[in-house]
């Protein structure tokens, strides 16, 4: 099942097709940081993102073991 098309969803699979799946982890970084900020509107929009990117990742099982595991290793090193 393909997630909507929507705004959200083409930016979601825009970050990964060019950051790799560390863009997941970066994208709630980046909530949270905003959110302790003071800046909550904006923190529910990169978590809004950050799902929708997940969504995309996990219901691509192709994507999930090839070359997104190391990305993923690496954004958190």
């Amino acid at each position: 099942m393909t997630p909507p098309n929507t705004q959200t969803d083409k930016l979601a699979r825009s970050l990964l097709a060019k950051r790799g799946v560390g863009a997941i982890w970066n994208l709630h970084q980046a909530a949270a940081a905003a959110h302790r900020a003071g800046f909550p509107q904006s923190a529910s929009a990169l978590i809004e993102i950050a799902e929708a990117a997940e969504q995309v990742w996990t219901s691509d099982g192709n994507r999930c073991l090839c070359g997104g595991l190391d990305n993923l290793i690496a954004s958190v090193r």
